[in-house]
Formats: structure tokens, C-alpha cells, sequence
């Protein structure tokens, strides 16, 4: 846009540091217009503002208090980095589904308002890669005018990948064999490998070498953990309030009782 073209060079840092993944900033996405945005809210962007590694971004306006970052926000958001936005309802069939999004025409910041971003921030990676692709293209095409010994060397590396694949299929063949086998055997069965498929790493695959194929024990909850768990679902349908009795001290009415009324903290803040 243009607007960001004219912005100053440390309102530029700011955009940039915000925009980038070292802010530390929730960024969710909506859906303007048919178009997916990336969006925040202001109270996310100032605690971004006030954290150690805003303090270290060379030529960036120094932030000590919330009014500073406030007052650093605004004039950000007067150069259209990004625009405050209303939030509605989820465009698809799921919750979890992108949220529409309408601009908002009174532009301000606001700790509790929420806005859209219309800055990319650097886009050197992306150029990055697509030289890198190209370069990959034009050298698989360029293959057959390779060196010989470049070409050997590519040989030898595929024919050491296939090896390694061929190795792991057998692996889970041998494995699933032999599970079957000890099934018959010596019920309940044991696995070579047990964490073969598991989210580790390439080491802990192969840790422990067997294990018996016992089912997993369920934690039993206690009945504690149960009235909490039945007590915060009637705090969520209360829609962030709910009425607790509390039993009056003292009073010359024994049998009555007081309500109060607490507040609970948004979770979607």
C-alpha cells in the first residue's frame, strides 16, 4: 500500500517485528470478504511491545509502559499495517472454521479490539525459495551434462535412500509377523520396536528393543477433579459469570443465603 511506503523507518521496524514470528503474538485467521487474513488482538500486540526481544530490534522506538506501546500501536495502525476489524460468526459449518471479518470504519487502537493485518512483512524468504526451486529445476534438467563423478555420486546416494526405505518396510513386516506369532504363542503378544511409529526421535525408535502389548491403565479422576470439571461448564454457559450460594454468618435469618456473582476471565482473550 502506499500509506506503508510513506511510514517512517521505525514504524516500519515496529510492523516488521510485529509481523514477524520472534513477537511471540497470537495470530489467528479470519475471513474478509472471501479472502483469509491474519488477525490479533490489540492487548497481544502490546505485551509483544513490552517483552525483552522488542527491546533488542536496533532503531525501534523504546517502549517502557502500556500507554507508550497504546500510543506506538496507533500510529502503526494510521499507516493501514493493519485495520481494526468486528468479528462475526464462523464462515463454515465448524467452530473452528475462520471467523468473518468486517472493517471497522472509526480506526483506533484498543486493547480489546481486534485487527486485521495487510502487511506481508519481508518477503526475502519467499524470493529465497522460489530462486532455490528454480535452481533445482534447471539442475535435474541440466543432469545428463553433470560430471561423471557428480553423477556417480547422486547414483550412489538414491540407490542409499531406496536401501534405507526398503529397510524400514521390512522392518515393519518382520515386526507385524512376529506380533502375530507371539500372539498365538505367548498371549498378549509382543512388539519388536514399540516405538517404531511414534512422534520421537530417530533413536528412541528403536528404544526399547521389545515390549509386551499390554493395554494402557486409565488415570482415575477423582471426584474432586469432577465438580471442578462441573462447575467450569456451567461458568462457560453462564456465558464468563455464574452465582455461587454462599451461607450467610451470623444473621438472624439462619436459613437464608446471599448470592454473588464472580466474574471469570475470557478465554478467547
Amino acid at each position: 500500500m502506499e500509506q506503508q511506503a510513506k511510514a517512517p523507518a521505525d514504524i516500519q521496524k515496529v510492523a516488521q517485528f510485529l509481523r514477524g514470528g520472534g513477537a511471540g503474538m497470537k495470530v489467528r485467521v479470519g475471513a474478509l470478504n472471501g479472502k483469509r487474513l491474519d488477525y490479533f488482538k490489540g492487548k497481544s500486540a502490546i505485551k509483544a511491545l513490552l517483552s525483552p526481544a522488542f527491546a533488542k530490534v536496533k532503531g525501534a522506538p523504546k517502549v517502557t509502559t502500556e500507554t507508550e506501546a497504546q500510543t506506538l500501536l496507533q500510529a502503526v495502525n494510521a499507516f493501514a499495517f493493519f485495520l481494526r476489524v468486528q468479528r462475526g460468526a464462523p464462515t463454515g459449518s465448524s467452530s473452528s472454521s475462520p471467523k468473518a471479518l468486517q472493517i471497522i470504519s472509526e480506526q483506533m487502537f484498543s486493547p480489546d479490539e481486534y485487527y486485521a493485518w495487510f502487511y506481508e512483512g519481508s518477503q526475502w524468504t519467499t524470493y529465497a525459495g522460489g530462486i532455490l526451486m528454480v535452481a533445482i529445476m534447471l539442475a535435474g534438467v541440466m543432469f545428463p551434462l553433470w560430471p561423471p563423478i557428480m553423477r556417480l555420486g547422486v547414483w550412489y546416494i538414491s540407490i542409499g535412500m531406496l536401501g534405507l526405505i526398503g529397510l524400514f518396510f521390512a522392518i515393519a513386516i518382520v515386526r507385524l509377523i512376529f506380533y502375530v506369532i507371539t500372539i498365538i504363542v505367548a498371549s498378549p503378544g509382543i512388539w519388536i520396536f514399540p516405538q517404531l511409529f511414534a512422534d520421537v526421535g530417530f533413536v528412541e525408535s528403536f528404544i526399547p528393543l521389545w515390549e509386551w502389548d499390554l493395554p494402557k491403565k486409565k488415570s482415575k479422576k477423582k471426584k474432586g477433579d469432577k465438580k471442578e470439571k462441573k462447575s467450569s461448564e456451567k461458568h462457560k454457559d453462564n456465558g464468563g459469570a455464574f452465582i455461587e450460594e454462599v451461607p450467610d454468618s451470623e444473621d438472624s435469618r439462619p436459613t437464608s443465603r446471599s448470592a454473588r456473582i464472580e466474574e471469570v476471565e475470557d478465554e478467547d482473550a
